[in-house]
C-alpha cells in the first residue's frame, strides 16, 4: 500500500502540473497568496520561449540538479512537468485529459482506451507512454507497465516520474537492489525529490540489514 501512495504521488502531481486550472482554482490563488519567508529562495523561471524545447529542458534540468532549497526543486520540477505534457496536439491533448479524468474515476480500462490512441497516435510522446505505464501499475500489470516505461525512457532518458515507476515495481517484485539503483538514477536528476530520498535510505537500511 505505500509503494501505491507514493506512485500515486507521482501521478497526482504529474497531471496536477499538465491540466489547465481551473477558473475558481485560479482565483482562489490569486485570493489567497502565501506571505514569503524573509530567507525566501527566488521563484524558479520558465526558460524564454525563444528557446527551442530541448535547450528548454537542458537548462530546467541543469537549474534541478543544482537546486538545493526543496521547493524551489519542486517548482522547477513542475515546469519540466508542464514541458513535458506538450503534445503539440489539440485531440492527443484532450485525449489525455480524458485518461486523467477516468482515471481519477477509477474507470482504468476506459483511461487505457484513451492511452491506447495517444500512444498509437503519437508514438514519440513520451508522457503518454508514461501515463499508461502508470495506469498498468495501478492495475498491477507489472510486465506492461514495464514496457511503456521503457518507451518513455528512450524518449526521455531523465524522465524521473517514470524511473520512480521502475523503483517502485522493483519494490513490489521483491527486487530491493534494483529498485535503489533505479531511485539512485531518480536522485542523480532531481537530487531534492523527498520520496526518492526516503526511499534510498529504507532501501539502504534493508539491504545492509540482508547482508547484501
Amino acid at each position: 500500500m505505500r509503494i501505491l501512495f507514493a506512485f500515486l504521488t507521482v501521478l497526482l502531481f504529474c497531471s496536477a502540473v499538465s491540466l489547465p486550472a481551473r477558473a475558481d482554482d485560479r482565483a482562489a490563488v490569486q485570493a489567497a497568496p502565501e506571505p514569503a519567508p524573509p530567507d525566501a529562495q527566488p521563484v524558479p523561471q520558465a526558460p524564454p520561449p525563444a528557446m527551442n524545447r530541448e535547450a528548454r529542458l537542458d537548462k530546467l534540468f541543469a537549474d534541478l540538479k543544482r537546486e538545493r532549497n526543496e521547493k524551489a526543486a519542486e517548482r522547477i520540477a513542475g515546469i519540466i512537468w508542464s514541458e513535458w505534457s506538450q503534445s503539440g496536439s489539440a485531440s492527443i491533448d484532450l485525449m489525455m485529459q480524458w485518461s486523467q479524468k477516468a482515471i481519477e474515476n477509477q474507470k482504468f480500462d476506459v483511461a487505457l482506451d484513451f492511452l491506447d490512441q495517444v500512444v498509437t497516435l503519437q508514438p514519440a510522446y513520451a508522457e503518454g507512454w508514461n501515463r499508461r505505464a502508470t495506469v498498468h501499475f495501478i492495475m498491477k500489470n507489472y510486465g506492461k507497465s514495464m514496457s511503456d516505461i521503457d518507451h518513455t525512457l528512450q524518449l526521455e532518458p531523465r524522465h524521473f516520474g517514470a524511473l520512480s515507476g521502475l523503483a517502485q515495481i522493483m519494490t513490489v517484485t521483491g527486487r530491493k537492489q534494483s529498485a535503489l539503483e533505479a531511485w539512485q538514477k531518480v536522485l542523480a536528476i532531481y537530487p531534492m525529490l523527498r520520496s526518492a530520498q526516503d526511499q534510498v535510505g529504507t532501501l539502504s537500511e534493508e539491504l545492509a540489514g540482508e547482508g547484501i
